[in-house]
């Protein structure tokens, strides 16, 4: 599988995770109407968003400036071969 590299592609990918979050959160709020629901919502968005900038740049900006990987599968499995013998 090839990169995405349309930019018109990439912002309506970026778009559509957005409408998923958004409608995700609506849901569960119309389910579990309260403050604290929202709250915990939040914080997971805020956490989930602040993890993400963790892997994907501090990681190879600060860490270790040689690992390249695509997604947190592709992280995984770097990480479990540098623990192998000869790696």
């Amino acid at each position: 599988m090839s990169d995405l590299r349309s930019s018109k592609l990439i912002v309506a990918k970026g778009i559509m995770f957005l409408a998923i979050a958004v409608l995700s959160a609506c849901l569960v709020l119309l389910q579990l109407p309260s403050l604290k629901v929202a709250l915990l919502l939040a914080l997971v968005a805020w956490a989930s968003a602040r993890f993400y900038y963790f892997l994907f740049y501090v990681l190879e900006r600060y860490v270790d400036p040689t690992m390249r990987y695509s997604g947190i599968a592709n992280l995984v499995l770097t990480l479990l071969r540098r623990g192998e013998p000869g790696a």
